[in-house]
């Protein structure tokens, strides 16, 4: 992802099409994970299903060597991220069944995906200075490639189908609660959506290497591997609700300083560390609240919604509105934009998310 606006606009796609281009990537996950989560809570096997989806997403991603016509991108996105979207939800229900009663430890797992994304980010940032951005399709192939195998080697954690929630889905649906964390979550990854679509471009307008700006990449990503790192004591001892709130409100000072200091490399290496909470914190508390809310033979459907409202939802209507605004308002505005979608979450959160630690809490 921190290539991929510049891949696309190296190929000849203007900023609307990189917008709509990304969004579409997205956009499947208002659909697909929930299929996939309604599969593998039904059969009880997660990581069937997480094969298949690495497997096929390799297969349909090769198609983008084919063509590089619009339309072509369209179909062969939408039916990439329609497999891939199956991988990350079943993985998260995967890693919370092996965890059992330490579900707190989840993050000192999901660190890893982390770890990783640096190393490509670096890899990648230096590998782009002397070689095309053209080769972005092909190295993207072989970290697919071993996503699959590795998935192959994963012994599966049988989960009992037989254990029903407490509550249908329709029921936990309608929670105030649970709205407005879909709703929170929404909002947090559309304010995400300039800086994942256009944050390198940004950059190098403004006259940054791409080392350096997949340096900056990582930099952001070692914040997160920090947070994860100290997430079980923050969540153990503060509320997921109140650390939501704290998220909204550090994310749009992120945003803020994004858009008024990008030619202010110290104040942009803060601003990167903000990414800690942005996406780390942000992920971890609603992950978390997931899990406390979907129980039983709902895990997987669960996780299959937050990916798909937040990740998906959010991130698709998120990258369409910022590449039409990205060229008529401006990057400066664009962000600005963010920043409200921020505030907006914020307060929401502080309304009516709940948790078990704070239930009698009131505003």
């Amino acid at each position: 992802m921190p290539f991929w606006g510049l891949y696309l606009q190296n190929i000849g796609f203007n900023s609307q099409q990189i917008g709509e281009l990304v969004a579409i990537l997205l956009v499947t996950k208002l659909i697909a994970p929930n299929i996939w989560g309604w599969l593998a809570d039904a059969s009880g096997k997660h990581l069937v299903w997480v094969r298949w989806g690495s497997l096929l997403a390799f297969v349909s991603f090769a198609g983008l060597i084919l063509d590089k016509s619009y339309w072509w991108y369209v179909f062969i996105i939408a039916l990439f991220s329609f497999f891939w979207n199956a991988v990350l939800p079943l993985i998260e229900a995967t890693t919370f069944a092996y965890l059992g009663d330490n579900a707190k430890r989840y993050s000192h797992i999901r660190l890893w995906g982390s770890v990783g994304f640096v190393v490509a980010v670096i890899a990648f940032g230096l590998f782009f200075e002397t070689f095309s951005i053209l080769w972005l399709p092909y190295l993207s192939l072989a970290l697919f490639t071993g996503i699959w195998l590795t998935s192959l080697v994963i012994p599966e954690k049988v989960t009992h189908v037989a254990h029903q929630a407490p509550a249908s889905l329709s029921q936990i649906l309608f929670r105030p609660e649970v709205i407005a964390l879909f709703v929170v979550c929404l909002l947090l990854q559309m304010s995400h959506s300039p800086y994942y679509t256009f944050y390198s471009i940004y950059l190098e307008n403004h006259g940054y290497s791409r080392n350096v700006i997949g340096w900056m990449w990582a930099l952001g990503v070692i914040a997160e591997v920090g947070l994860f790192a100290i997430s079980y004591w923050l969540l153990k001892y503060f509320s997921l609700a109140h650390l939501l709130t704290v998220t909204c409100v550090l994310t749009a000072f992120r945003w803020w300083l994004i858009a008024n200091f990008v030619d202010s490399f110290p104040i942009l290496i803060i601003a990167q560390l903000f990414h800690a909470i942005s996406f780390g914190l942000g992920h971890a508390v609603a992950i978390h609240l997931i899990h406390q809310y979907f129980t039983g033979n709902l895990k997987g459907r669960g996780q299959a919604l937050y990916s798909s409202i937040s990740f998906g939802a959010g991130g698709a209507i998120g990258s369409y509105l910022s590449g039409h605004a990205w060229d008529s308002l401006g990057a400066l505005w664009t962000y600005y934009a963010a920043v409200a979608v921020c505030l907006a979450a914020a307060l929401i959160s502080l309304i009516w998310i709940r948790d078990k630690h704070i239930q009698d809490f009131r505003i």
